[in-house]
């Protein structure tokens, strides 16, 4: 049984369900109408000329109330995410103390990273680049880690000057209600931030209205289509979207090492991830060893119910994304490929869930290779010579992040200067730390967020040359 959802019950309703616990209602919101739309660009955009006079630090004392607020309802923020999508209790909370710390160094460092720069000095002129704000923007983001998606789509635009109208997904609405109460109680200047509520109909609309810059975050085949908008308004649009990432283990890996971090990378959020790795490449001298012990720690793991504490794998957020899993799978099947691990949805669990799975056997040819994996499914193939790795890699139309297996920097430098894909972890390293930029190559779009990347991408650059 599937969700019911507002498109085929009531238009004008969003019904948010539990994934785990057989679609249970969590709650409904209204769909945000053209009028509501309307409205909260006008509220932006009557609010955008104070909010930039406000200065760094005055909209940086603004913010400082959300984070606080942010800490102290962690715990109902960790578990209306584990309600409404299905990450298990402890990873929604990790993922809340993920978004605290961005949010931190965020705040932390918005002065600095905006601060004015000297481009040119003598004796006659000084000439300053400056960062000023786009205007009002809509920012539209996914469901798969809600506040860590605000956090990292939102907070930059804002602190740089922008006004915002913000969309959450559909799926996910329960947190954007918790969210608007949150902000409300920060007591931050009518206007600044704004709301509304529906699926892709209302960010269309949203993208067409009076705004200034797109900032999205979700599939490429939406990502195209509000890039062809914005190039109708002449407007800046900021793209993250989806990814292929391949994980190259080389045959001097520490396999024992790597396993855990290559289940991390993959199963992370049940494989819902735009940056995890979706293909594992690894060298025919290990490639056994590493099926085996992936299969094994696999098994290994404790998937049903994200409200119970010992859940280490939880449920899909939705029915239709178990069923695009299982279609991938099958081809895969039809085609010769191996399900050493997984390959079913398990028995006894009521909800969105599937088995973490480990496939060999894998061609080109395979829609587990070809296509985006969104969910416990990984593919696994081998290679002989550092180019037959490179080659595969890249072999995708995405290139968000990609994984380095291997005992030698030098190598994994070396390899890393020729993978198609805009951030690297070696050895389980973090890529995405809050002073990193965060952004890919091809179709996983372009611009960045995250440092003072993020900051600029966020703002119109104005160089400004003065006679001493």
């Amino acid at each position: 049984m599937s969700a019911p959802t507002a498109s085929r019950l009531d238009p004008s309703t969003i019904v948010s369900t539990n994934p785990g616990r057989n679609y249970e209602v969590v709650g409904e919101v209204r769909v945000s109408t053209a009028a509501d739309i309307t409205v909260a660009v006008r509220q932006a955009r009557a609010a955008l000329p104070a909010w930039q006079r406000l200065t760094v630090a005055g909209r940086v004392k603004a913010l400082e109330p959300v984070a606080s607020l942010f800490e102290q309802h962690r715990q109902e923020i960790a578990e209306i995410i584990a309600r409404e999508m299905g990450a298990p209790a402890a990873h929604a909370d990790g993922s809340t103390s993920w978004a605290l710390n961005r949010m931190r160094w965020t705040l932390d460092n918005a002065a600095a990273c905006l601060a004015p720069e000297i481009t040119f000095e003598d004796a006659e002129e000084i000439h300053k680049v400056f960062y000023e704000p786009l205007g009002v923007a809509a920012v539209i983001t996914p469901w798969n880690f809600p506040q860590s998606n605000f956090v990292m789509g939102a907070l930059q635009p804002l602190l740089a000057g922008n006004t915002v109208v913000y969309k959450l997904s559909e799926e996910v609405p329960m947190f954007g209600q918790l969210l608007d109460r949150l902000m409300a109680a920060a007591q931050l200047p009518a206007g600044v931030f704004n709301q509304v509520y529906g699926d892709g109909r209302v960010g269309e609309a949203l993208a067409r209205s009076d705004i200034d810059a797109i900032f999205f975050t979700g599939s490429s085949a939406v990502g195209r289509k509000l890039y062809r908008i914005a190039a109708e308004k002449f407007i800046p649009v900021h793209l993250e979207l989806g990814g292929s990432d391949a994980g190259i283990v080389c045959e001097d890996a520490n396999i024992d090492e790597a396993v855990p971090q290559i289940f991390d990378a993959k199963f992370c959020n049940n494989g819902q991830m735009c940056c995890g790795l979706k293909r594992l490449i690894v060298h025919e001298t290990c490639f056994n060893e590493t099926v085996e012990k992936l299969a094994a720690y696999i098994k290994a793991r404790r998937i049903g119910d994200p409200l119970q504490e010992d859940t280490e794998l939880g449920p899909l957020v939705a029915q239709r994304q178990v069923d695009l899993l299982k279609a991938q799978v099958e081809d895969a099947r039809t085609q010769g490929a191996t399900i050493v691990v997984g390959g079913r949805e398990p028995p006894g669990l009521n909800g969105a869930y599937y088995e973490p799975t480990l496939i060999v056997g894998v061609k080109p040819s395979m829609r587990v290779w070809k296509e985006e994996v969104f969910g416990p499914v990984l593919p696994v193939v081998s290679y002989k010579t550092e180019d037959e790795a490179i080659a595969l890699a890249n072999d995708t139309i995405y290139g968000l992040s990609g994984f380095i297996y291997t005992a030698r920097r030098e190598r994994a430098e070396k390899l890393a200067s020729f993978m198609q894909s805009g951030m690297i972890s070696h050895n389980g390293t973090e890529y995405s730390g809050p002073h990193n930029p965060f952004g890919g190559y091809k179709m996983s779009g372009f611009r960045k967020t995250g440092g003072k990347y993020g900051f600029r991408d966020a703002s119109r650059i104005k160089v400004v040359c003065l006679r001493k």
